[in-house]
């Protein structure tokens, strides 16, 4: 169902974005958390099981409300970018992000030429309606598609400026699990090293004028991030909710002997 990208339009007029990680490759799941009233579901097919395929039915399964699907890609890879945009995809966003060249390659595998070079199928693809509006589809995606890169390495802060200057790149999202990774201290969030890393990547993506997403992490809670400057975050994985949940059913059988 191609429609206006409603995060585009929730980022312009000035709205804080909420929404969980989608691990479990069904539509179901999606379905029941779009209707909860996130404003995205990350489907993430990096660390997930997930495929173009899966997304295509989470998609059918979510696109009957507001909340839009952001599809994390497995790698910057224009093959796969291309497969998930032709499904239907609206928001993609693409880890481990480290050069203003990688930039430029993830934002031009997102885009039709002559800004890019994705491959053209919109006769036919899901993304056009299977060509009902095919030419409406060319015509926009380029600006409609929203283009989320992620930072969470070290080389990725040394380079965050060149990297949120790179033109179609919407959003810039922090990675902070991989980044303390990187810095050689795996979830240790309040080393200095950490701090000065994000504080340089955070001021770099609103010097450049993009927006900026990232993760919860060390205790920092939503309200925070979100006066630290964070337009988007990621919360709860469905995986943890399932998870979480069971254990509190468990507990109340513990607590009733």
């Amino acid at each position: 169902m191609y429609r206006e990208n409603i995060l585009k339009k929730k980022l312009a007029a000035g709205q804080k974005l909420y929404g969980p990680w989608v691990q479990i490759p069904h539509p179901e799941v999606a379905e029941i958390l779009a209707f909860c009233g996130y404003d995205f579901l990350l489907l993430d097919n990096e660390h997930g099981p997930g495929d173009q395929l899966v997304v295509a039915d989470q998609l059918r399964a979510i696109q009957v409300t507001d909340t839009v699907g952001i599809v994390r890609l497995p790698w910057n890879d224009h093959v796969l970018v291309k497969k998930h945009l032709d499904v239907g995809v609206e928001a993609v966003m693409i880890p481990m992000i480290q050069t203003a060249d990688e930039a430029k390659a993830a934002v031009a595998a997102c885009k039709y030429p002559p800004q890019g070079i994705r491959g053209i199928a919109h006769t036919d693809a899901r993304a056009s309606d299977y060509g009902l509006r095919g030419l409406e589809y060319l015509r926009t995606a380029n600006d409609n598609v929203f283009v989320i890169l992620q930072i969470e390495t070290v080389q990725g802060a040394e380079n965050a400026a060149a990297i949120a200057a790179v033109e179609g790149v919407d959003m810039v999202l922090i990675g902070p699990f991989d980044l303390s990774a990187s810095l050689g201290h795996p979830a240790d969030f309040d080393r200095a090293d950490h701090k000065q890393a994000m504080t340089r990547i955070i001021e770099a993506v609103k010097a450049a004028g993009k927006y900026l997403g990232t993760t919860p992490y060390g205790g920092r809670t939503l309200k925070e991030l979100y006066a630290r400057g964070f337009d988007l975050v990621i919360g709860k994985p469905d995986v943890s909710m399932l998870r979480d949940s069971a254990l509190e059913q468990v507990k109340l059988k513990s607590a009733s002997l």
